[in-house]
């Protein structure tokens, strides 16, 4: 395990990444060496320490030889839940999660694990070579960050999540989100994260022309572990399709 706390970032992105603090995260490494970068993004309340089991939980992608990053969100009060102060990527203002955006904080969060991805790279494994994951608030940061990036990942993972912004799609999407594969899984029975609200960003996505590979889960608000191997899969199906092309 290694925490980072206000490390330097590298100055290897545009001069909006350069000046982030570089968010403190815990890294799990996976083999001797590390090829493959996943970054998981976790969700409202909890911290990187939520998703570190997950590193022992997909074989068939930990063999490639696999490093885990799990940054832990800024702490910041959010309206929602009375302006306490927990660990979260961006304020909820209202109960309508699309109406009620806090883009300053969405796009402060985007701005920090573009950072962290520029010093991930500058570590050993190039961007190309990176597949961000999140759950809820982290899905939608995962979403927009690297669908938006303009050194794109390998591949998306968005759970459990929203889209923020679908209308301006076409402004933030990448030059390259066409090409970046996207793996979208939601539970039908989510009480926080309603089902429609995630099947209404998988349609945004695809109308904008970017390819989601879509699944539903018979639990709530959470991950399962049919999730997650399935994931394992997935992302073994992506690697093989990069090393292909």
């Amino acid at each position: 395990m290694t925490s980072h706390d206000n490390a330097p970032g590298a100055s290897a992105g545009p001069a909006a990444t350069a000046s982030a603090k570089l968010l403190d995260f815990e890294t799990r490494n996976v083999g001797e060496n590390a090829h493959y970068a996943m970054i998981w993004l976790h969700g409202l309340g909890a911290d990187g320490y939520d998703f570190v089991p997950v590193a022992q939980a997909m074989p068939q992608f930990n063999g490639l030889g696999a490093r885990y990053y799990f940054p832990h969100a800024p702490m910041r009060p959010v309206t929602i839940n009375n302006g306490m102060v927990m660990r979260a990527w961006y304020d909820i203002l209202g109960f309508d999660l699309r109406r009620d955006e806090d883009r300053n904080g969405i796009a402060q969060s985007l701005q920090q694990v573009e950072a962290l991805r520029d010093h991930i790279a500058a570590d050993g494994i190039p961007h190309e070579r990176q597949i961000l994951a999140g759950f809820s608030q982290g899905g939608v940061i995962a979403l927009r960050s690297g669908l938006g990036s303009p050194r794109p990942p390998l591949a998306v993972l968005g759970l459990s999540c929203y889209l923020a912004d679908p209308e301006g799609i076409e402004q933030w999407k990448s030059a390259a989100a066409s090409r970046i594969p996207v793996f979208m899984g939601h539970g039908s029975q989510d009480p926080v994260v309603p089902m429609p609200l995630g099947q209404q960003a998988r349609d945004h996505l695809k109308h904008a022309g970017i390819s989601v590979e879509w699944h539903e889960y018979p639990i709530p608000h959470s991950v399962s572990p049919q999730e997650i191997v399935d994931i394992d899969t997935w992302v073994l199906q992506q690697i093989q399709r990069a090393a292909s092309t």
